[in-house]
């Protein structure tokens, strides 16, 4: 079992609170795990990206090569986009459907919409308004998150238990928010 997993987005949006996410459970499953990280401008809106290297086996690099990632996990349409070289063939992208306009010649959405119709295995989801008709508005990246499930390969219950170990410092109230938040992004996979 070998997962590569890109997960992308821009600072703020919660990226590297997923990667925990999903590193927590494969410990949690006795699997070995590598994570690189590259915050950029994180705290100014800019490009946030993590490889995520999970396998049962030893793990050589924490870089995922090109042609090499199964699944991209973004929280920002357009940035997805950016790392499709990374993506295999037959690999999944699960994407926010709502842009984080944040650069003066951010591309045109239907233009970004066209090219993601040319791929296979795309979940695209709008998380940010999932979010706020489910009164989860923090949550919005663990429902990415729960839609990426079974793209991660990843056991349902072994993620719970890593979001109660991730946010259970924050209160239950957190916890459960979270756990919300997953089910709805389970539920909108389907």
């Amino acid at each position: 079992m070998k997962t590569d997993i890109i997960l992308c987005g821009v600072g703020g949006q919660g990226i590297l609170s997923v990667a925990a996410i999903i590193g927590e459970a494969a410990m949690n499953d006795n699997l070995y795990i590598k994570q690189a990280e590259v915050h950029g401008m994180s705290q100014r809106g800019g490009d946030v990206q993590s490889n995520l290297r999970i396998s049962d086996k030893p793990i050589a690099s924490d870089l995922i090569p090109i042609g090499g990632a199964d699944v991209i996990i973004s929280m920002e349409p357009m940035e997805a986009l950016r790392y499709l070289p990374y993506l295999k063939k037959d690999g999944w992208i699960i994407s926010s459907s709502s842009p984080f306009v944040n650069i003066p010649d951010y591309p045109d959405m239907e233009d970004i919409k066209k090219a993601y119709q040319k791929l296979e295995n795309v979940i695209l989801i709008d998380i940010e308004q999932m979010a706020k008709d489910n009164n989860v508005p923090r949550s919005a990246n663990v429902i990415l998150l729960g839609a990426a499930q079974k793209a991660l390969g990843m056991n349902y219950e072994k993620l719970e238990a890593a979001i109660r170990r991730i946010f259970g410092r924050k209160g239950d109230a957190v916890v459960e928010a979270n756990f919300k938040a997953l089910a709805i992004g389970r539920e909108a996979q389907k």
